[in-house]
């Protein structure tokens, strides 16, 4: 089975990253996704606490979409697949957007993660084999000009819920998220 694994700060998730997820699997890019919420991806500031953004993220899991709630602590992303590939009999698909491809020679341990299926999701028209071709590996599956929703967590955090589902935005209402956090 191909387990595509699809790692950030979900802080919060929106439809965006829903939208990846869905697309990959109805596409037969992946038959499934593990979405993994990281303690502290890449040292973002203003995160809440992982278990809050576990629990948004929990409203998306279905019969192919998982949620991890145990890899969270990893520092690198090769730590993380090395863990995974030991619990998994799957193919492991590597999910990242352009921007990340863009600084993947700045990766730790970029060979051995090339050893791994990696999806890249291109948007605004960014020359992603320029940055990919350097590698010399077969493993890259690029998706062009992916229909992104132009909306980022910072402006959800910020108080615009338009591309929030409505269980999600509730439950940062109930929880009372984000208002210290900006």
């Amino acid at each position: 089975m191909r387990l595509g694994i699809f790692i950030g700060s979900f802080n919060p998730v929106h439809e965006g990253h829903i939208k990846i997820v869905n697309y990959l699997i109805d596409n037969n890019y992946v038959d499934k996704v593990l979405i993994i919420p990281s303690i502290n991806y890449w040292n973002k500031q203003n995160l809440i606490e992982l278990k809050h953004r576990i629990n948004m993220l929990k409203f998306f899991e279905s019969n192919n979409i998982k949620v991890d709630d145990k890899h969270n602590n990893y520092q690198y992303t090769y730590q993380l697949l090395r863990a995974l590939k030991e619990e998994y009999n799957d193919e492991l698909y590597l999910i990242i957007g352009a921007d990340n491809a863009i600084n993947l020679d700045k990766w730790e341990h970029i060979q051995e993660l090339l050893t791994y299926k990696i999806i890249v999701l291109n948007r605004d028209n960014i020359d992603i084999k320029k940055y990919i071709n350097k590698f010399n590996s077969n493993n890259f599956i690029v998706i062009p000009n992916f229909p992104f929703i132009d909306t980022s967590s910072t402006e959800i955090r910020h108080g615009n819920y338009t591309y929030l589902n409505n269980k999600v935005k509730q439950y940062i209402l109930k929880h009372n998220l984000y208002k210290d956090k900006i």
